[in-house]
């Protein structure tokens, strides 16, 4: 098996070789000033053209072998290589040097788990391609075997063959699998490498003084995933809780307190149930005008930062960000807190700037507003009181996010019913300046609804929007109970109950979120999120524990395991070793995967394909030998136990993305 110290060595080689044979092309080429003039004219040879093509895909291969040269010295800096985007660099070589004629050929690679382990499935695109560039007619198998013929040489691979009509089925080599198990072992599980980029993601964003219920469930769960995945590779990253903390409703609430509360700015008034007061509020701003008018008199004032209005104002605030961060550290999710309030002063540089720039106008309603090309609802940028929108602060928020915290990256993670409102607010900063495309990357991460087992909006048995608080607290319920009637309770420690009951009902709640594809409505069911059979994350955290039990089983100390990958190869001879390392690898092209789409159940699809290719592999291989009568550890296969190990830390990678909190026991 060739060392690190050896595929560096290879790699400068092919460099070398290559940086000669280009600069012998370029000498050749230098003396001739317009050399397809020369050509046609009969004075050189149609050769010329062809050492200009070759000089073309020389150029191609030195970049591509600079970037293995690259990825291995990666190997210093701990990161992960991305097997599958190796592969598609590979192909594309061989596929720019067979078709220089081709703009921009097709490059396709799938892992391909049936017939090998990735397949190539450009020919067929080529081959139409081909016909309609140049006119010559090829079947895609031809193409297959001239893409085959122009493949670089590289170690990655132990053979590759043309099947049908022309994939090309590709099976990598035994000795990189297992040099590659061995680096993650020695390395951890490493990110693959990335550009790190200044991001700011907006996520959960519940209201001031209306409690968090079910519909703040997925945005705060898919954020935090998301937060984790892109902090991890390596991004600077700001999580923004975009709170709703500004604007007439609290008027409405600063009147209501100030009447039921007279003595508010001397003693914290004892409101427990914000949702109450809050629709007791309501209740009188519809009912009661001379309320209504007080209500927003006290906008005014709570606007103009009048000092008794903004206490008032920052009483409601406490109390109903104390009842949401228990809900965020329950879940375990971290926040900056940055609400509409803190935008006021923005807003009004904004308004003045629009207007002196011309771009707002006036609309029949008296609003300002400002139109946006390609979309046929303006912003609304004033209401006709001169009070201001959502639209105003949300173009305020994205000006202060590209200008102030220089972010290359936004994300929003917000349901899909905003999707035009976002992408007007997009093409906004963008037409004004503040955003390029060359440089920003803007995001919109969408999500359906949750929904309740008839199909329709997640409610309670009242018909009540569902409180986050008391969906959790029904999550802890029913694990108790499942571990009541199966006994296992009896097996745990007070503390250990406490903790299974924690990481099983949020780990569940979290998962069966995150393993639907998020633009999508999904069914809430605490039966079947807590099936521990399935992809679920109860089967997981199960599945999990076994694999960490087996070590101990075999009396093999984390020390003796370190000490193995340092010393052993890891053996992939039984084909069940073999399937489970190359399983194993394929976390960093899921990663990149994730990183480029925002989807996170391609995570969970393949946590669920990890977890179930090592039951397979511990069902086929044995890893401690024990005497049937005594029970007796008769033989340890430590090779096999690396394996083992290698699942569990990748499996850890996957739960902390995820956000679930692993267990020792269950």
């Amino acid at each position: 098996m060739a060392t690190e110290e050896e595929q560096l060595q290879y790699f400068v080689q092919k460099v070398d070789k290559a940086e000669k044979d280009i600069e012998r092309l370029q000498s050749e080429l230098s003396a001739l000033s317009n050399p397809k003039q020369l050509i046609e004219e009969g004075m050189a040879s149609p050769e010329l053209e062809k050492l200009r093509s070759e000089n073309q895909k020389l150029q191609y291969q030195r970049n591509l072998l600079n970037k293995y040269l690259s990825e291995e010295e990666k190997r210093v800096r701990n990161c992960a290589l991305d097997i599958r985007g190796i592969i598609e660099d590979v192909f594309a070589s061989a596929i720019y040097a067979a078709f220089p004629e081709l703009p921009n050929p097709v490059v396709l690679v799938v892992p391909s788990a049936k017939f090998a382990d990735y397949q190539c499935n450009s020919a067929m695109s080529i081959s139409q391609q081909r016909s309609a560039v140049t006119g010559t007619k090829s079947n895609p198998r031809e193409v297959a075997q001239l893409i085959l013929d122009h493949l670089p040489e590289t170690k990655f691979f132990e053979k590759v063959e043309i099947a049908g009509p022309g994939f090309i089925n590709i099976w990598l080599d035994k000795d990189f699998v297992s040099s590659e198990v061995t680096f993650l072992l020695t390395h951890g599980v490493t990110p693959p490498n990335v550009q790190k980029k200044r991001v700011v993601i907006d996520f959960s964003s519940p209201n001031i003084a209306k409690e968090m219920h079910v519909g703040h469930l997925r945005s705060t769960i898919i954020g935090e995933s998301l937060s984790r995945l892109l902090e991890w590779v390596g991004h600077d990253v700001l999580r923004i809780n975009h709170l709703g903390d500004w604007g007439t409703q609290f008027g409405m609430l600063i009147a209501h307190l100030v009447d039921k509360f007279p003595n508010l700015l001397e003693e914290r008034p004892p409101i427990t149930d914000l949702q109450a007061f809050y629709k007791e509020s309501k209740v009188r701003f519809d009912e009661d005008e001379a309320f209504k008018r007080r209500a927003y008199d006290c906008v005014v004032k709570l606007q103009a930062f009048d000092p008794f209005h903004y206490k008032a104002w920052r009483i409601i605030y406490d109390i109903s960000m104390e009842v949401n961060n228990e809900v965020y550290k329950r879940l375990e999710v971290t926040l900056k807190d940055r609400g509409e309030s803190f935008y006021q002063e923005r807003m009004v540089k904004l308004v003045k700037e629009l207007k002196e720039q011309g771009i707002t106008e006036m609309d029949e309603h008296g609003r300002t507003v400002m139109f946006v090309p390609g979309f046929n609802v303006p912003l609304m940028i004033t209401k006709s009181d001169g009070g201001f929108t959502y639209d105003t602060s949300d173009m305020a928020c994205i000006k202060q996010r590209l200008q102030e915290e220089n972010a290359d990256w936004l994300v929003y993670v917000v349901g899909n019913e905003q999707n035009i409102h976002l992408e007007t607010v997009y093409e906004a900063a963008r037409r004004l300046g503040w955003a390029d495309k060359a440089k920003h990357r803007i995001q919109h991460v969408g999500f359906g609804s949750v929904l309740g087992e008839d199909k329709k909006k997640f409610k309670s048995r009242s018909g009540d929007t569902v409180r986050l608080r008391e969906l959790l607290d029904e999550g802890i319920r029913r694990v108790e109970a499942r571990l009541q009637e199966t006994e296992r309770d009896k097996d745990l420690s007070p503390e250990e109950l406490e903790k299974v009951k924690e990481s099983v009902a949020y780990g569940c709640i979290k998962y069966a979120d995150l393993s639907h594809n998020r633009t999508h409505d999904y069914i809430f069911s605490y039966d079947k999120m807590l099936d521990d059979r399935g992809n679920t994350a109860a089967y997981l955290l199960y599945a999990n524990t076994r694999i960490r039990s087996i070590a101990r089983s075999a009396q093999v100390t984390p020390e003796q395991l370190s000490a193995a990958a340092k010393t052993m190869n890891v053996d992939l001879e039984h084909p069940a070793e073999y399937k489970l390392a190359k399983c194993i690898l394929r976390y960093a092209e899921v990663i990149v995967r994730a990183l480029d789409d925002l989807f996170l159940h391609s995570v969970c699809d393949y946590l669920y394909e990890l977890t179930t290719t090592f039951t397979e592999f511990y069902d086929k291989c044995y890893c401690i030998e024990k005497d049937k009568t005594t029970g007796a550890i008769l033989k340890v296969n430590m090779s096999r136990l690396l394996l083992c190990e290698a699942t569990a830390l990748v499996i850890a990678k996957c739960f902390h993305i995820l956000g679930i909190k692993a267990l020792d026991r269950m």
